[in-house]
């Protein structure tokens, strides 16, 4: 337990995203089975403990120390473990230090009159960094900045594999995941992939710049309108008993279906749908805001359900059946997905329409009039317009020269969330005023933050609670009054900021500054990466001058 909990705290302290990836292998390279897995596990989100509940955290310190002072502490610290690490009376040598597989087991199979008495003895065994990592463990809220995604990244590095192999059988596999590290060490063979309905890597756009109109031959692409809800996939298949599997995944491969019912119920066709989640009404599509009320719950009501209906407008078919389709050309893969939706026919599916042109002129106006141009009374849903190759297969990642994304011109950009500082007033316990910035190419050649802007408006007070939540439990440094937030490519919180204009600023390091910029909405379902860079703003500046 201590070697897991050395990790996530030198984890917690990391701010590269390649010095995470070296500590994650490392461990993993020299850390024997089971412990590794389960620490993978961890990482991953694969670790649920039915009994083990915050509350039940609460209630053990609350028998240990003065609840005013708890309450105090708790209110300043902003974490309820590392709260409960600092302050916990320590009996060290009371107990065996515990090891990673005995507290996995004790969690699983401890009932809730054991399980108290369990957790206190570990506390107890554990200095502080130790009770730190194990009440993580336990709350399932680890927050170290290291996203499922990069973990198996850096075991795909123990076996020289592509990080996509790994996610193609991931979904078969159970903690400890002994036959995935047989295989990544050449103990073992693959793993057989036996999810009937796996999540498969998304295909990512380039953002187009003006010069790339003159390198690019309209012929030889397609476009279509680019939505604005949040990209997921929508999955179903069979086993060989006849039992049936349907998932509805995040891009970034988390299982949100059960927040979902009503489109897990609807997708009755074996395949793989890539698409964009929204909410329509009477067939209008609704905004994002209201998209918001289904995402992040664990369950909706009846009148949720009726009030927000959800609906998937699909791009893209990557399996139909139990075949794969990603191999085949963007054409293809076309024709195969209206004849899907035509034999799936359920109103809460439907094609995301193509964007007829024959020059990029053409297809500039549509973009400016997306109402007049095929997008009809959807058009306020409309963030843009989006280019594919037209024999483009569907690859992992984010290929260059395939797939595009053309924003309409707004003045809206994606940033991300650096330093927060408390309001005033009514405000004064919150951390209500946000420094965000965008990403740039540094002096070492590497991509680095800098900040482009300040806001402390935008947002609702249900939001403003969140995010000040958000704030407390990532933040990495402080500086007096003012907290550094977890922000690198994996990890981090994404607004995407509006504002009246742009001006060079010498007093800021990316040499712009913002007027007037607001928080238009929280991205919570946007991956800190694929924030926008400065290289987006600096093309405003004409423009905003």
């Amino acid at each position: 337990m201590n070697r897991f909990a050395w990790l996530l705290d030198r984890l917690a302290y990391e701010p590269r995203r390649n010095g995470k990836l070296a500590l994650i292998a490392d461990y993993l390279r020299t850390t024997p089975d089971p412990d590794r897995g389960y620490a993978l596990a961890a990482m991953t989100g694969g670790l649920v403990f039915q009994n083990a509940k915050p509350g039940l955290i609460r209630a053990l310190i609350a028998e240990r120390t003065d609840p005013v002072l708890f309450a105090l502490s708790y209110d300043y610290v902003g974490d309820l473990s590392e709260t409960v690490a600092l302050m916990w009376p320590a009996r060290h040598g009371a107990n065996d230090v515990p090891h990673l597989p005995d507290v996995v087991a004790g969690l699983r199979n401890s009932g809730k009159t054991e399980l108290p008495r369990l957790i206190a003895s570990w506390l107890d065994a554990l200095d502080e960094t130790g009770r730190w990592a194990l009440l993580k463990l336990i709350t399932g809220a680890l927050r170290i900045g290291v996203s499922a995604r990069l973990a198996k990244t850096a075991a795909a590095s123990l076996g020289g594999v592509a990080p996509d192999e790994v996610e193609q059988v991931w979904h078969g596999l159970e903690p400890p995941y002994a036959a995935l590290f047989a295989w990544l060490e050449g103990r073992g063979p693959r793993p057989e992939a036996t999810d009937p309905a796996p999540f498969r890597p998304v295909m990512l756009s380039h953002a187009i710049e003006d010069g790339d109109f003159e390198k690019l031959d309209a012929s030889e692409f397609a476009a279509e309108w680019k939505w604005d809800g949040i990209r997921v996939q929508a999955v179903a298949g069979t086993r060989a008993d006849g039992s049936r599997t349907v998932r509805l995944y995040s891009r970034t491969g988390e299982d949100i279906g059960a927040a979902f019912p009503d489109l897990t119920e609807a997708l009755t066709q074996d395949g793989a749908l890539d698409g964009e989640l929204l909410v329509m009404r009477e067939g209008a599509v609704q905004s994002f805001n209201t998209l918001q009320q289904r995402l992040n719950r664990k369950a909706v009501t009846a009148k949720m359900l009726a009030e927000f209906p959800a609906h998937i407008r699909a791009y893209d078919l990557l399996a139909d059946g139990a075949e794969d389709l990603r191999e085949l050309s963007y054409v293809e893969r076309r024709v195969r997905l209206e004849a899907f939706l035509g034999r799936l026919d359920d109103s809460r599916f439907d094609l995301s329409p193509q964007i007829p042109f024959a020059h990029w002129k053409e297809l500039a106006a549509a973009r400016a009039d997306p109402a007049s141009a095929g997008a009809g009374g959807d058009a306020e849903a409309v963030e843009g317009c989006m280019l594919k190759r037209l024999d483009s297969s569907y690859l992992p990642g984010r290929p260059k020269g395939y797939w595009y994304k053309w924003k309409r011109d707004a003045r809206l950009v994606d940033c991300v969330l650096m330093y927060a500082q408390r309001g005033h007033g009514k405000r004064s316990s919150f951390y209500s005023d946000y420094t965000f910035g965008v990403w740039r190419v540094g002096d070492t050649g590497m991509d680095e933050l800098v900040p482009v802007g300040k806001a402390y408006f935008g947002f609702t007070d249900e939001e403003l609670i969140e995010i000040d939540r958000y704030v407390r439990k990532n933040t990495e440094n402080r500086f007096g009054p003012v907290r550094e937030v977890t922000h690198t490519p994996s990890s981090g919180l994404v607004f995407e900021v509006a504002f009246e204009g742009l001006q060079r600023s010498t007093r800021h390091k990316s040499g712009i500054a913002m007027r007037f910029p607001r928080i238009s909405r929280i991205r919570w379902d946007k991956p800190p990466g694929e924030a926008d860079r400065i290289e987006a703003l600096e093309a405003l500046l004409p423009a905003a001058n």
